[in-house]
């Protein structure tokens, strides 16, 4: 049963200095704090229950995202829950329709980002107080009203509620099954935390090395930096994970487009799955042309932890720009927005591979994935979700990794919340971490 009346809601602004040790380096970004704009939600309840949300971001700029998380805390204030996700749908229309807000957005950019923090706190209170894991949640969930969550508004010529509710209703056949394979064998993932730019040819090897031990099968690397410099370093890792191995490599949106197709023709030897983010993520036309051109080589287009919306992806979908989909918890407006997604996706038949490197990303996502495969996809052809090794220890409900596969959460709530003691030192720029930091480098 939905209580209370949401009584305060505070932002943090948590930073990690991963930048020290390379973690998550790329070609575009080269020194990441993997960073998070931190909501905690309060009610009168006597439960004492909290809903806690984030937004993943890079360091600077995560000053700019708590700005309009507090901006759009007055649409929140002294609401009472029951409202907000009796009419779901209208609630996160406000939030994205705000008059003044909205001239910033339209829903993309830091008040989109701050708009996922926000109703991941909403999803993660729901789910405490229903005493489920935000995966059940949706699984249990009447389809009627899991789509009463979704703004159908601008994607209905490619997917109507009608179309919508024939999948769910489709996807009750073997719910039940499914629900127990996922319990049993979890969910398949891949790792990133092998390869990114910065690591030493060293380091690369020894932790290729250990993740095959693992029994890791599925492995990303990252490129677009040096031609040269990527060929080797493909090889090393072709070297070390054997021909059978699934590679998949990511550019960070690096290259121009004629440029992407002529440097994965060069990478094509090393047999990748797929080329992640070739190009500027919001040119659907660029994808749709790289995507052809490398189709013959076997090579297909992965993208989406940069696409703004639903109407990006939509487009990205008609364009048939992506061979692979890949939803992030925090870019898209919240479960909500991600629902109207996975919905298309399984409407044009591309597999979801989501997108989860940062900080408290593989704790959304594993829950929006499993929902997929229950409720909606039903399949797990040619998909897989992103995991890395980073910061999972300041976490209540950390991701549980058996045999390279994500089990599903048992906690009630989306996984979002942090201990107490990680926010308080990593608050920027005043927790002790920072402190030490900017003292040593004399600021």
């Amino acid at each position: 049963m939905v209580r209370g009346r949401i009584s305060r809601l505070s932002v943090h602004d948590l930073r990690f200095p991963t930048s020290l040790e390379g973690h998550g380096s790329d070609a575009m970004h080269t020194d990441p704090d993997y960073s998070a704009a931190y909501v905690v939600l309060e009610t009168d309840a006597e439960d004492g229950l909290k809903g806690c949300g984030l937004t993943f971001t890079l360091g600077k700029g995560t000053e700019v995202v708590v700005c309009a998380v507090n901006a759009l805390a007055p649409h929140l204030l002294n609401k009472d829950l029951g409202d907000i996700v009796g009419d779901f749908r209208g609630f996160y229309r406000q939030l994205t329709s705000d008059g003044q807000l909205r001239w910033i957005g339209p829903e993309k950019g830091a008040v989109h980002l701050a708009t996922a923090a926000v109703l991941n706190a909403v999803w993660d209170l729901w789910a405490k107080q229903e005493g489920k894991p935000l995966w059940k949640l949706l699984v249990d969930m009447d389809p009627r009203m899991l789509l009463s969550c979704i703004d159908f508004r601008y994607i209905t010529d490619v997917l109507t509620e009608e179309e919508a509710y024939e999948i769910l209703q489709k996807g009750q056949v073997g719910k039940k099954e499914r629900e127990e394979q996922m319990q049993t064998q979890g969910y398949p993932a891949y790792t990133t935390s092998c390869a990114w730019l910065g690591y030493t040819d060293t380091r690369l090897t020894q932790l290729c090395s250990e993740a095959l031990k693992d029994g890791w099968t599925r492995f990303k690397v990252k490129v677009g930096a040096d031609l040269q410099d990527d060929i080797r370093r493909c090889r090393l890792i072709r070297n070390v994970i054997g021909p059978e191995k699934t590679l998949m490599m990511d550019a960070n949106q690096r290259w121009d487009v004629p440029e992407a197709v002529e440097w994965m023709a060069k990478l094509a030897e090393f047999k990748p799955l797929w080329i992640e983010e070739p190009t500027c993520p919001d040119d659907i036309l660029g994808h749709a042309a790289i995507s052809k051109a490398l189709a013959p080589l076997g090579i297909g287009v992965a993208t989406g932890e940069q696409c703004h919306n639903r109407v990006i992806f939509k487009q990205l979908l008609q364009a048939k720009a992506l061979q692979f989909l890949q939803i992030d918890s925090c870019r898209l407006g919240s479960v909500n927005e991600n629902l109207s997604v996975l919905l298309m996706a399984k409407k044009f038949g591309v597999p979801v591979c989501p997108h989860a490197g940062g900080v408290g990303l593989c704790e959304l996502v594993q829950h929006l994935i499993i929902f997929d495969f229950i409720s909606v996809s039903a399949s797990l052809k040619d998909r897989m979700c992103e995991y890395v090794d980073h910061l999972h220890e300041h976490f209540k409900y950390p991701v549980v990794i058996r045999k390279a596969c994500y089990m599903p959460p048992k906690d009630a709530g989306y996984s979002t919340e942090m201990k107490e003691e990680s926010v308080r030192q990593h608050q920027y720029p005043d927790g002790e971490v920072w402190k030490e930091l900017l003292a040593a480098q004399g600021n």
